[in-house]
């Protein structure tokens, strides 16, 4: 399946003349990945100043950093999304790619529901019409954790209507999971994958923080944490075959970097949308706000990188979504679920666009470049050195 060419105008973030912007590409020129700056339109390297986006990041002097070494010009960011010049890459690389679950209150409703269904979207919609009023209600405006969620904890216990997904909803303890090896996640303009085995699946669209080795949030990027409802509702055990395939994970377009113009309190405010546009016409949209978070993106950060659990090459960290798409495609009663070919994009206005087009993952591009074809390049290239 070939995807469409891309414009820089249409995944760029609206405010990007005055964003520090990182990413990464496969440069032709030097033949392997580079970490990049984005400045009006061009893409410069940043190799020189360390051959790692990993590296980079843990700089302490990050922001001075890019901004005194613009670098190389590696040509128009159109040349790497029409591939004329390379391709854009997921901006991440020897970084953990993890993810916490649950975190806004309408997903929690559709994991219950999912656990309820064992995976058959055919259940779905009678179970929803029964839990939602019920659950929906006392989840509406709880923060996880606090004595408030003690209290509605005991009452849907007394109902008989307590999940192991509530439990990580509103307890004391987010669910953090492992979502993509490092190095295996795709960028913007390529193929997501679901598995073939899945016949009920979403797009989860999210704000991903990216997160230096000493826990410090350093920036923002956008995710699509592609979930197979069927397999992971079958059983909670299932989750990493329902999350870990190839071309599962979405990363992209860039990071931006946290700033005076770009704050954590903008991050916490932001508006995430969903479109999904099939070759049989099908069109979903939705709206996700941040502000609907049951945990602080503060928090999670702090549940996942700590003195008991530490990542020494930085991490990224998927928030969570409210998207639980429930719009019948099929037919009556049945619920989302992709189709080969659908076009996802990912936005919010100060982030820019994440666009991917599904395939199955068995159909698209086997991950072959890890960590040690990565070494082994920068050797090549004489950049080892600065890892």
């Amino acid at each position: 399946m070939m995807q469409q060419a891309l414009a820089a105008s249409s995944i760029l973030p609206e405010d990007a003349g005055r964003a520090h912007l990182l990413g990464r590409v496969w440069s032709k020129v030097q033949d392997g990945p580079c970490p990049v700056v984005i400045r009006e339109g061009h893409v410069f390297d940043l190799s020189p100043v360390a051959a790692t986006m990993s590296a980079l990041l843990e700089r302490p002097d990050l922001i001075d950093a890019v901004a005194r070494r613009p670098g190389v010009d590696l040509g128009s960011l159109d040349g790497f999304l029409d591939r004329r010049l390379g391709q854009l890459l997921a901006p991440v690389d020897l970084q953990a790619v993890k993810a916490a679950g649950v975190t806004f209150a309408g997903s929690m409703v559709e994991r219950v529901i999912e656990e309820q269904a064992r995976g058959d979207s055919a259940r779905a919609a009678d179970i929803r019409a029964r839990l939602q009023p019920v659950i929906g209600a006392s989840l509406r405006d709880v923060r996880a954790g606090s004595d408030k969620a003690a209290e509605v904890k005991v009452l849907l216990q007394e109902m008989g209507l307590w999940s192991q997904y509530l439990e990580v909803g509103i307890g004391p303890d987010a669910e953090i999971f492992t979502k993509a090896q490092p190095m295996s996640s795709v960028g913007c303009g390529d193929l997501v994958g679901i598995h073939p085995v899945s016949d009920w699946n979403n797009p989860e669209p999210e704000v991903v923080l990216v997160i230096r080795s000493d826990g410090t949030i350093i920036g923002a990027t956008l995710g699509n944490d592609v979930n197979l409802r069927d397999v992971e509702g079958r059983s909670a055990l299932l989750l990493g075959k329902a999350k870990d395939n190839n071309a599962s994970c979405a990363i992209g377009p860039f990071i931006r970097l946290l700033d005076d113009g770009f704050t954590m309190a903008d991050l916490e405010t932001a508006t995430v949308t969903l479109r999904v546009e099939g070759r049989d016409g099908f069109v979903m949209e939705g709206e996700s706000r941040m502000e609907a978070i049951s945990r602080s993106p503060v928090d999670l950060a702090g549940q996942l990188v700590n003195r008991s659990h530490q990542y020494p090459d930085g991490a990224v960290l998927f928030l969570g979504t409210m998207f639980a798409p429930t719009q019948d495609r099929r037919g009556p009663g049945q619920g989302f679920t992709h189709e080969i070919g659908d076009r996802v994009e990912i936005a919010s206005p100060r982030l820019g666009r994440l666009i991917n087009w599904v395939e199955r993952t068995d159909r698209c591009p086997q991950w072959t470049f890890g960590t040690t074809a990565l070494i082994r390049n920068l050797a090549v290239r004489g950049l080892a050195g600065r890892l």
